[in-house]
C-alpha cells in the first residue's frame, strides 16, 4: 500500500476500479464468460495490482464476477434463475415505489415527464440515435425518486447494474417504438392517482418485459419452466 494514500483514497480508487468494470461490461467491451485480465488492468491504469484485486473482490460479492480455479477471474453468465429474480424483485420493488408515487407527484412533475416524454418519442426519426433505453430507465428512477422513500431508492441502486445488464442483452430485440410505446402507461397512471392501478400496471409492465426475455431463446426452456412467472 502506497503510505501516501490514506484509506478513504484507497476505497475511492477501489470504487472507481468497480465502476470502470461495469462499464466494460455494459459498453460491451467485456462479455459474460469474458476474463478480466489483473495484469491488463495494470498496465491500463497505471497502478499496483492491490486495489485491482480489491475491486474484483467487491464484485465477486456483489455476483458480478465469478472467480473459477485455473482461470481467474470472469465476467458472470447470467443464468435463468438470475433474470427471474432480476425481473420479480423488480416488480416488488417498482409496484411499491410508483404506488407511492402516485401519492407525491406534483402537477410540475407531470410536465417534466410529459415534455421528457415528447423529447424520447422525437428519437424515433433520429436514425442517430440506436436505443432508448437510456431514456427508459430515466422514467423508472424518477418513479423512484418521486416515491421518497429511501430505502426503495437505494435498493434500485443497488440493482442497477443487473437492470442495465439484462437491458443490454433485452435492447438487442428490443425496438425503439416498443420503448416509446410502453412507457407511455407508466405517466398515464401517475396522471390518473389511483395507487392499486399504478402498482397494477407497473408489475404489468415488468413482467411484461421480462416475457419479451424469455422469447429471446437464450435460455433452455427446462431452466425457464422452474420458476412460474411466465
Amino acid at each position: 500500500m502506497d503510505p501516501g494514500r490514506n484509506s478513504t483514497d484507497n476505497q475511492s480508487l477501489r470504487s472507481d476500479i468497480v465502476s470502470l468494470i461495469k462499464n466494460k461490461i455494459i459498453s460491451g467491451e467485456l462479455n459474460p464468460g469474458d476474463r478480466i485480465v489483473e495484469s491488463q488492468l495494470v498496465r491500463e491504469l497505471g497502478i499496483s495490482q492491490t486495489p485491482i484485486r480489491e475491486a474484483i473482490h467487491q464484485l465477486v460479492g456483489e455476483q458480478v464476477v465469478d472467480v473459477v480455479p485455473n482461470r481467474g477471474a470472469l465476467v458472470r453468465t447470467l443464468s435463468a434463475k438470475d433474470v427471474f429474480e432480476i425481473y420479480s424483485y423488480r416488480a416488488v420493488l417498482e409496484g411499491m415505489a410508483i404506488r407511492l408515487a402516485v401519492q407525491n407527484v406534483t402537477i410540475k412533475d407531470i410536465k417534466h415527464l410529459e415534455q421528457f416524454y415528447g423529447e424520447m418519442k422525437a428519437k424515433l426519426s433520429d436514425d442517430s440515435v440506436e436505443l432508448l433505453s437510456q431514456d427508459s430507465s430515466y422514467i423508472h428512477h424518477y418513479i423512484y425518486k418521486l416515491s421518497k422513500h429511501s430505502i426503495l431508492l437505494s435498493m434500485y441502486e443497488f440493482i442497477s447494474f443487473r437492470i442495465q445488464l439484462v437491458n443490454r442483452i433485452l435492447q438487442r430485440k428490443y425496438s425503439k417504438e416498443q420503448e416509446v410505446a410502453e412507457h407511455l402507461e407508466l405517466i398515464e397512471v401517475l396522471k390518473n392517482g389511483d395507487p392499486d392501478e399504478a402498482e397494477k400496471v407497473m408489475r404489468e409492465h415488468i413482467h411484461r418485459s421480462y416475457r419479451n426475455f424469455v422469447t429471446i431463446g437464450m435460455f433452455d426452456q427446462n431452466e425457464l419452466a422452474q420458476n412460474h412467472w411466465i
